[in-house]
């Protein structure tokens, strides 16, 4: 029998609790964060959080999504706790729970991984046509239409709609998916 939602997310948010079982809340993590500034809470904070299992608090903060994933916190750390890792299960829950305040990003990585997926590579056009129109906010492309307008001007971007579906990544996907259950 096959795992529920609940059941992933319950072992996601487990597997994180234990890969920082033996935080001695240092703060070193904070300290080495070039993101800390943004967050709402503190990484030695969010670790306190989850270890007495205040999840509420955790996915109602902003600060787990505002990790850049650049290690710091995990080459730093002085027990080699793997938080960058952990924090990344965080990321996933969230994804999964389909949680309202981060449903812009969520919506926006996963067209970003349409295009990659399709193509092999991102296709700047497609891809924000398609996270506008999952958006379904027909005035979110103003807001980028100066920037847009910007990068099509020093040849950043492309303005070509792909049509049809290459598929070129899309093994490698359902791979990725069938080892994540």
């Amino acid at each position: 029998m096959g795992q529920t939602t609940n059941d992933r997310l319950l072992a996601m948010t487990e597997t994180a609790k234990e890969m920082v079982g033996t935080c001695i809340q240092c703060g070193t993590c904070t300290a080495s964060c070039p993101n800390t500034e943004f967050m709402d809470i503190t990484p030695r904070h969010m670790w306190r959080l989850l270890l007495t299992d205040h999840m509420d608090a955790i996915f109602s903060s902003k600060s787990f999504i505002m990790c850049s994933s650049c290690y710091y916190c995990t080459l730093r750390c002085p027990r080699g706790l793997e938080l960058t890792a952990a924090m990344s299960l965080l990321k996933q829950a969230a994804s999964k729970l389909e949680l309202k305040q981060f449903r812009r990003s969520s919506l926006f990585y996963k067209s970003f991984l349409d295009s990659v997926k399709k193509h092999g590579r991102v296709k700047e056009m497609e891809f924000m046509t398609q996270y506008f129109m999952a958006m379904k906010n027909p005035v979110l492309p103003f807001a980028y239409a100066v920037l847009g307008l910007k990068l099509l001007s020093k040849g950043k971007v492309h303005p070509e709609f792909p049509f049809g579906s290459k598929g070129k990544l899309t093994a490698l996907f359902n791979k990725v998916a069938e080892l994540e259950g």
